[in-house]
């Protein structure tokens, strides 16, 4: 016999239950049915086993979207992670209007996606844009940013610089819990900024560097929003990720079997990006009280 307060449990916890079977559990088991299927979301899946994955290894959009993903990965995660750190150090310190500096740097992160990506068209606007006019001002003709093969990625790279802000309050965070002892110590022993940065800053937030660089890492594997509004993966499919790929394929293409395919893949290249980076980061990363997990 349920106690009441078991069967209050029960109650208010069935909703939630449901909702995930429904929105969170079958969809995930149907994709990966979906998977091993050729279907088109009109017609009955047809079972074709391993056609889709094997598919991908000859599919040179596939490639495409690996690579542009990969380069996207590479060059924006590591610039995010030393601008958040670097506007949490400055607003860290005891400055007048701190409170007015976070805010104004952690507001733009907060920014939806399509409206940003709107913002930054006009900023790479090869004839009216901002940054062309800023390059201008010190003597630089600058490039067509959206329509140049060569220069679409890197200006999806400059664009994650604006979402800086949110990793910068989760450095803030990780900055006010380290033990102001250290740096009196620190002081006393006559360290420079830099030696107190690299020997005690830096160890003391390891951990927040290392959850920083993993979700990095997964939502650069993730990008769509971007390409969709700004290029529709060109030019010449120079931004065509990954994730955009697969839309194409399940939304577009109705290529659903494909699709499903695709994200599954996609799935084990982020665990396999996340264990890579978890298995090197034992080296690097001090947990206290112990050598971590």
């Amino acid at each position: 016999m349920l106690t009441r307060n078991a069967r209050y449990f029960y109650f208010f916890i069935t909703p939630w239950l449901i909702g995930a079977l429904v929105f969170m559990l079958y969809p995930i088991v149907s994709s990966l049915y979906f998977s091993f299927t050729e279907y088109d979301i009109i017609h009955t899946p047809k079972w074709i086993g391993l056609q889709n994955y094997t598919k991908m290894f000859h599919d040179e959009l596939f490639w495409r979207g690996v690579k542009a993903t990969l380069i996207f990965t590479v060059f924006s995660v590591p610039l995010q992670l030393v601008l958040s750190l670097l506007f949490a150090v400055l607003v860290n310190q005891k400055v007048p209007f701190r409170r007015l500096f976070r805010t104004a740097l952690y507001f733009p992160s907060m920014i939806s996606g399509v409206a940003l990506s709107l913002l930054w068209l006009w900023v790479f606007n090869s004839q009216t844009g901002m940054m062309n006019y800023m390059l201008g001002l010190f003597g630089i003709q600058g490039p067509s940013w959206l329509e140049n093969e060569h220069w679409a990625l890197a200006a999806m790279v400059i664009m994650t610089m604006w979402g800086a802000g949110a990793g910068m309050i989760i450095f803030l965070a990780a900055l006010q819990g380290v033990p102001t002892y250290l740096y009196e110590a620190a002081k006393l022993e006559g360290a420079s900024r830099w030696q107190t940065l690299r020997n005690i800053t830096l160890p003391a937030i390891s951990p927040v560097i290392l959850f920083q660089l993993i979700m990095g890492i997964n939502d650069s594997f993730q990008v769509f929003t971007q390409a969709f509004v700004m290029t529709k993966g060109g030019p010449h499919y120079a931004t065509q990720f990954y994730v955009y790929y697969l839309w194409q394929n399940g939304f577009k293409f109705f290529k659903m079997g494909y699709a499903s395919a695709l994200a599954w893949v996609l799935l084990i290249l982020v665990m396999i990006m996340t264990y890579l980076v978890m298995k090197i980061s034992k080296r690097y990363v001090h947990y206290e009280g112990g050598d971590g997990a």
